[in-house]
C-alpha cells in the first residue's frame, strides 16, 4: 500500500525520520521509504499513523481508499 503526506505530517509534528521511527517502532529507513512513495504493509501504515496521532485513512493514498 502506498501512503501520502507522511513527510508533511512528520515535519508538522517537528519530528525527524529517526524520531518518528522510534515512536512507531520502525527503522528510519522504513520511514524514508514510506515518505518516498514506496509500498508499505498495513502494519507499517498503522504504526506510522498512530505515531503521528492521525487516523489511518488520512495517510492512505486515494487510490487505496477510493479504489
Amino acid at each position: 500500500m502506498m501512503l501520502k503526506r507522511i513527510k508533511e505530517l512528520r515535519k508538522a509534528a517537528g519530528l525527524s525520520q529517526e524520531q518518528l521511527a522510534a515512536r512507531a517502532g520502525l527503522t528510519h529507513v522504513t520511514v524514508g521509504n514510506a515518505e518516498n512513495g514506496n509500498r508499505v504493509t498495513i502494519t507499517t501504515a498503522t504504526k506510522l499513523a498512530k505515531a503521528l496521532g492521525v487516523p489511518l485513512a488520512s495517510i492512505l493514498d486515494e487510490e487505496v481508499t477510493n479504489g
